[in-house]
């Protein structure tokens, strides 16, 4: 067995500890979490006959340690159970919930990392190559502001300009500014198209409406994310630039995005691979605000709702699907950096 096939073992040995590991701290969390949903659902009037009926019934009667282990062996079958919300004749499993949801929020990661991973790897690409110019500056700026606002407040900053374009000639901030202002303002805003500021999405709406009404929070995601990427690519390109053999490419007369695509960016792949997986794990771990703002019906929405309800299987099997795509693109990044450089194979 080669060096690359035993690195790639080890490290997917690493991950399955690590998501056996954060299955333990996930499960131990959800019980800790305030409430019973037996209590919850029956209400203050029931008496503790009926709430430790029910309790039997969905199984938070049997000792926390039974339940983790029963708990873990129905998912490595692939069983996430039933949803509390289940009952006699009405079975809900875990599995069919999530599925749709998973689905949603795959769609908005996907739709967001064909925008953003282009975007800034063309963006990182020609600041490294006009350094210190006016675009790398403006660039920097930016990208470096949108950055700094959380995610809530670029989701409602959005809708707010989009609402505002049918809104804002009748507002009295409109008609306090001189009129060229206003004219001015109401122009720039009405180039705003018109994106739904709600993503009333479900099982049949058609592919490109989906993309419609799934536009601004990918916009949103987008900005928040491209930040990182861009300077990392910039970063890592500087590095390689600054290398004897690009000088020797440079003297052999080859132009400078030739230089840079065909001798800088293989080589500064592992940086750049690693922080675009960790951004795109971000996009499938990070969009509970997101979804939440623009009432998206992803796997993070219902997180949100499956604890508020305290349907404990649902948060779990939404948490766990969340750690482990976050382990699996790490790898990923991890598998992608040591075959593009197999000096990490060798750390002095």
């Amino acid at each position: 067995m080669n060096s690359v096939a035993k690195t790639v073992l080890q490290r997917l040995g690493l991950g399955l500890i690590t998501l056996f590991i954060v299955s333990i701290i996930i499960f131990s969390a959800v019980a800790m979490l305030p409430g019973d949903f037996a209590k919850a659902t029956l209400g203050q009037s029931a008496t503790p006959e009926t709430v430790a009926a029910l309790q039997h019934e969905i199984g938070l009667d049997r000792p926390p340690v039974e339940r983790y282990f029963s708990w873990v062996g129905k998912m490595v079958k692939g069983d996430f159970g039933s949803s509390f919300a289940s009952r006699t004749g009405y079975r809900r499993t875990v599995a069919e919930i999530i599925a749709p949801r998973l689905y949603n929020t795959m769609f908005l990661a996907v739709m967001t990392a064909l925008i953003a991973v282009p975007l800034a790897l063309g963006l990182g690409i020609v600041a490294a190559l006009y350094r210190n110019s006016w675009f790398d500056r403006v660039v920097n700026t930016v990208t470096l502001t949108t950055i700094s606002f959380p995610e809530f407040f670029v989701a409602y900053m959005l809708a707010f300009l989009v609402i505002s374009r049918d809104t804002f000639a009748g507002t009295e901030f409109a008609q306090s500014l001189p009129a060229w202002l206003a004219i001015s303002i109401n122009w720039t805003l009405n180039v705003v198209p018109k994106f739904p500021t709600l993503a009333n999405i479900n099982d049949e709406t058609p592919f490109w409406d989906h993309v419609w009404r799934a536009a601004l929070p990918s916009i949103t995601l987008t900005l928040v994310i491209v930040a990182h990427m861009m300077r990392m690519t910039r970063a890592a390109i500087l590095n390689i630039l600054s290398s004897p053999y690009i000088d020797m490419a440079r003297l052999k007369g080859m132009g400078p995005m030739v230089v840079v695509v065909r001798h800088a960016l293989p080589n500064a792949w592992a940086p750049i691979v690693t922080v675009v997986a960790f951004n795109l794990a971000y996009l499938i771990v990070g969009v509970v605000i997101v979804e939440v703002v623009f009432v998206y019906p992803g796997v993070g929405q219902l997180m949100v709702d499956a604890v508020r309800s305290r349907d404990v299987p649902v948060v779990q099997a939404c948490a766990l699907v969340f750690a482990a795509a976050y382990i699996l693109l790490n790898l990923i990044a991890d598998i992608i950096s040591i075959a593009t450089n197999p000096r990490l194979l060798h750390p002095r």
